[in-house]
């Protein structure tokens, strides 16, 4: 996905949320400000916007000697999250379809995004998670399942921090022994590393690797071999958030992509959301037909 204008003033917004969420002081506010003022009037609209996000988060942390701004808070809300477990696996045991309860509440867990301009509560947390199971979903649930079922390796790529914990209610239903984890290299916003899948118990149920990049997104020409060897190995591919559908949503692979849709330009294309594009020289039952199906909550 390409940069668009409505792009710009949500990158103007974050360079000055970080900024404050790191220092005081005010100097440094105004000169990552104006830096980032100069990398926008000079980036390349067709790259994904998650390239420009990194460079605020970059500047950010060059500016202050803060290597991890959002700590905190991403502990916070792993804390959260994990304190809620129990009861949401109860949900989830105790639910009709399994399958999709589980994939509703990791369709939830993506609104806790701290790059998208939110203020993040506990309580919005858990209306989130009462809303996530009756609302209306936009895309094919029934086919993810499906392609799940035929497949012997899943590359799973997560995106923050709490909802990595939503996450792994839902991996429990994909038979975790054939899905791989994947998170960032380095802090970025409040992206989910390494630390964040030991702390919140996910290497104890899949393998996890990080992709070789702190992008917010997967950028694949800055990821590793071994994490693009792995990609390109699966059967199937679940994209979790909005900068990994940024940066993957033109790639020729079996993919659904789960974000949570907060982005202005995404809110009045929803065609560029729901699309569903197939490969004909594929049988209709051959998994490798699904090549970008979206499933979004649509009330969100």
């Amino acid at each position: 996905m390409k940069t668009y204008l409505e792009c710009v003033p949500c990158f103007i917004r974050q360079t000055i949320d970080t900024a404050r969420l790191t220092t005081d002081d005010p100097a440094i506010h105004e000169k990552a400000l104006r830096e980032i003022l100069t990398i926008i009037s000079q980036m390349d609209f067709q790259r994904s916007p998650v390239v420009t996000g990194r460079s605020i988060q970059r500047l950010i942390q060059q500016l202050t000697g803060v290597h991890d701004p959002y700590k905190q808070l991403k502990q916070q809300f792993n804390r959260l999250v994990l304190d809620l477990y129990p009861m949401l696996e109860q949900r989830v045991n105790a639910a009709a379809n399994r399958f999709e309860t589980a994939a509703r509440l990791a369709l939830a867990g993506n609104m806790i995004d701290f790059g998208s301009g939110q203020t993040i509560s506990a309580s919005d947390v858990v209306a989130t998670i009462e809303t996530s199971l009756s609302a209306i979903i936009c895309g094919d649930i029934k086919a993810l399942q499906k392609a799940v079922g035929v497949a012997d390796s899943i590359i799973y790529l997560g995106d923050n921090c709490g909802e990595i914990v939503f996450d792994r209610l839902f991996i429990k239903q994909l038979s975790p022994r054939k899905v791989t984890y994947v998170v960032r290299a380095a802090p970025i916003i409040n992206d989910a590393t390494m630390a964040d899948a030991i702390a919140t118990g996910m290497t104890d149920i899949v393998k996890v690797m990080d992709s070789g990049s702190d992008a917010p997104g997967t950028v694949l020409a800055e990821c590793s071999k071994s994490f693009k060897d792995a990609l390109k190995s699966a059967d199937l591919v679940i994209a979790k958030g909005q900068g990994n559908y940024e940066t993957l949503s033109e790639i020729d692979r079996p993919v659904f992509f789960m974000p949570g849709c907060r982005a202005t330009y995404w809110m009045c294309n929803w065609q560029l959301c729901y699309k569903k594009a197939r490969q004909p020289q594929y049988a209709a039952d051959d998994i490798r037909s699904l090549v970008h199906t979206q499933i979004l909550i649509k009330s969100w």
